[in-house]
Order: C-alpha cells, then structure tokens, then sequence
C-alpha cells in the first residue's frame, strides 16, 4: 500500500498540470484492479498450500507446491527440535539443582545425626550406646546415598524410656528418619 501512495505522489511531482480529477480517479481504479488481482492470486495460493483446489495444477506445479511444502515443514521441524532441546537442557539444570540440594540435605542430616549422638554421649556418658541406634544411623547414610532422589521425612520425638535409662529431670530429643 505504502508503494501505491509513493507511485501516486510521484506521479503527480512530475505531472502536476496533468493530475486533475479524471486522471487522479483513472489512477486509482487501475491500483484498485492490481491489488485485487495480487489479493486474489495470494488467496489462490494460500488454498493451493492448504491442498485445495489443486485439480488445476500441472505436474510441475504439484512437484513445485511440494518442494515449497517440505521446505516449510523442514523448517518447523527445526524450530521444533530447537524447543526440545532447549527445554531438555533447562531441566538438566533443574536436575542437577535438585540433586546439588538433596545432597546439602544430605549432608545436614548427618550433621544432625552427629550432633544427637554428641548430645547423647553427654547425656548419658561414654557408657554402653545403643548398638542398633548406630547400626540404623549407619544403615541410613547407605540409604540415603543410594536413594538420594527419594524425599526423606524427619522429625523429633521423645525417646521411649523402655528403651534408655533417664535420669531425672533430664529431657531428650532425638531425630529420627522415616
């Protein structure tokens, strides 16, 4: 459209004694004729992309439409493919963020295991542990490493008094894993 305007304002630059109202409406039927049939050929080929009205078309149009068509799909095809890997590599990231955070995790369960056995050594002395405690807190590090994507779930409790001998007065909180 831009090119049409530019046509006409130079038309009537170099002839100005020639624009009268005749001319100028003459003009712009001709302009009107040409976008129609430039609308009508883009409207023709777009059904032709589409895969109607082809029952016109030679064999050399038809193998034409076809390189046209592969071309395209080859370059959606791309995009596609680019999309992909794109979001495959930003979940890789998010993986390995993941996996970097479960094992701080990791790392301040242990220290928490850690510090409950310090808290229990105070406690209650250097006097006889309870073996399966520290069998279990061995067993679950193992556990832990082997099934670093499984969540863990942890919380205190109060130790059962069947289990230690408390002296009076004295409270304990332990960790435990589920």
């Amino acid at each position: 459209m831009k090119l049409v305007i530019e046509r006409y304002n130079k038309a009537r630059v170099e002839h100005p004694q020639q624009v009268n109202l005749c001319s100028e409406i003459k003009f712009w039927q001709r302009e009107t004729a040409m976008l129609r049939q430039q609308l009508q050929s883009l409207q023709e080929k777009h059904r032709q992309i589409r895969g109607e009205e082809l029952s016109g078309l030679s064999v050399t149009d038809l193998q034409n439409l076809e390189n046209q068509l592969e071309t395209s799909l080859q370059g959606v095809r791309m995009k596609k493919d680019q999309l992909l890997i794109e979001e495959i590599q930003e979940l890789h990231q998010q993986g390995s963020l993941i996996h970097q955070k479960n094992m701080e995790l990791y790392e301040k369960v242990n220290l928490i295991q850690q510090e409950n056995m310090e808290l229990h050594k105070k406690a209650y002395g250097t006097r006889d542990l309870n073996e399966a405690n520290r069998d279990s807190l061995h067993t679950n590090r193992q556990d832990i490493g082997k099934h670093s994507n499984k969540p863990e779930c942890l919380q205190l409790h109060q130790p059962h008094p069947e289990n230690y001998e408390m002296s009076e007065g004295a409270t304990e909180l332990r960790l435990q894993l589920n």
